[in-house]
Parts: structure tokens; sequence; C-alpha cells
């Protein structure tokens, strides 16, 4: 009896010994790492989220599209987390993901608004108007590192950011069209710096663009929004439509029900079936 007694108390201990571990475990995302990368202009330090495609080790051969995004500690998991069933299951093209977070040691909000804002407002207390300076450093670092560390695609690139991010992604459009291939623009802060954003000079891409626009219906001062957004949004797909460019294949929509804090994730999921879908419509 005492034999029997002795075993269940070490099979117990040993059952709340791995309960122990495994719930002090962190989860890591599959097939992800981060690197830190240098802005040689200003010696700033970056990290960068990277997640490789479910086939990439089984297909030594294939080149993969890129999705690059912005605020990477947000939408890192997200992107990475709501491609996973679409991707593995052939609904969408399987491609690399690569989110770039904010200045190491800097606070997050404080590097998002120098380095996504395509202007300098005087009434900002926090520096703005880097965002052609952080266009040159995804140009020419972010860009040729992920390029010869991993098989992504030289040409098919596509954008995502939201917020102060889909407003830089509306600067990297108009500004250099052909860096991405397409763009997912969610959320856009048209409103910045009184709508700085529509006077800007936009070019017309060279090559086809798929640019995806969304905003959450209720990101208007009826429901707490300090801006409307939904008109801003409106404001820069005329803005687009403008152009008049052929090459450009433009869809925008208003997400049901979203504010601003949580369209994000349906702008991420839905842009991207539209353009790495592989069902015909």
């Amino acid at each position: 009896m005492k034999t029997n007694s002795l075993l269940k108390l070490l099979l117990l201990l040993s059952v709340l010994t791995c309960f122990k571990l495994s719930a002090n475990t962190p989860y890591e995302i599959p097939r992800s790492s981060v690197i830190q990368l240098t802005e040689p202009s200003s010696k700033r330090v970056y990290p960068v989220f990277i997640q490789l495609p479910k086939s990439y080790k089984n297909k030594p051969d294939k080149i993969y599209p890129v999705i690059y995004l912005t605020d990477a500690p947000y939408t890192f998991p997200i992107v990475a987390g709501a491609t996973r069933f679409p991707m593995n299951s052939g609904k969408i093209q399987q491609a690399i993901i690569v989110a770039i977070g904010y200045e190491k040691g800097s606070i997050g909000s404080a590097s998002r608004i120098r380095d996504y804002t395509p202007t300098f407002a005087k009434d900002w207390k926090k520096q703005t108007g880097n965002a052609q300076g952080h266009i040159q450093f995804i140009k020419n670092t972010v860009f040729p590192y992920i390029e010869q560390n991993y098989r992504a695609s030289h040409t098919h690139k596509t954008y995502i950011g939201n917020s102060l991010g889909g407003l830089f992604g509306a600067t990297v459009l108009f500004t250099e069209p052909d860096l991405f291939s397409h763009y997912i623009i969610g959320s856009p802060s048209v409103w910045f710096d009184s709508n700085a954003i529509l006077a800007l000079q936009a070019n017309k891409p060279k090559v086809h663009t798929k640019v995806y626009i969304s905003v959450g219906e209720k990101e208007i001062p009826a429901f707490g929004e300090g801006q409307n957004m939904v008109e801003g949004t409106k404001l820069l797909v005329q803005k687009i439509n403008a152009l008049n460019s052929d090459n450009i294949q433009l869809k925008s929509v208003v997400i049901e029900g979203a504010s601003h804090a949580t369209a994000f994730p349906t702008t991420a999921i839905q842009g991207l079936d539209w353009i790495y879908s592989t069902v015909s419509e």
C-alpha cells in the first residue's frame, strides 16, 4: 500500500511539474524571428519581425511575395494569426511577413509620429515629418536585407499600414508608388496637419497596382472619434481616383460596425484576400 501511495504521489508531482513548466512557457509565433536593422543616416536601430511561410523549408526553389507592415508590435501578431489558415489551406498565396517596429529605446508613439507623418506640423510637441526619411530606410536598408537573406520577391511586395501607418502608406503611394506592388491602407489619418496629404503631389505608378482602402463606419465624432476618419478616407479615395491612372485598381470599403480600435484586423485580412486570393471570384 505504501508503495502504491508513493507512486501516486510521484505521478502527481510529475503532472504538477509539467503543468507548471507549460504554464510558464511563453507562446512564440511559429517560424518567426526578430532582427535589428540600423538606419545609416541617423544610426537609429529598428527591430524587424519576420515570419516565414509554412512551405518555406520544403520548397527551396520558391520565391515568395512579401507583406510589409508598420507598427510591428500591434500588426505582426494580428496578420500572422489571421493569415495562418488562409495561407496553409491554399485560399491565399503563402508569403513572407515582415513588420517594422519602432526605434529601439524610444517611446513607440514618438517613433511612429515622427516616421509616419509626411510634413512638419508646428502645433505638435513631438517630432513630425520624417516619412521620406523612413521611406529611404525601408527602401535602402530593409528591402536589401530581406531580399539578400530570404527567398523574397524583388517585385511582389505589399504594404499594410493603419491609422498613421495608413497615412504613411498613402505618402508612399503618392511619392514612390512603385516601391510596393500593392497597398492596404487602413483608417488613414488624413486629418494630420490640416489634411496635408491631400495637397501632396501624386505620381502615377508605372505598373499595375492594387490599392485597398478601408475605414470603420464608427470612425466619426458621433461615436467618440476626435476626427472624421470616414470623410478623410473618402477624400483620399477621391485624390487617388483623380490620378486617372489605368495602373491603379482601387477598392474602398467602409467596415460595418467597426471603430478605429477594431477596424484593422478586418482591413488586413480582407485586403490580403483581395490581393492574394487563389480562388476565382
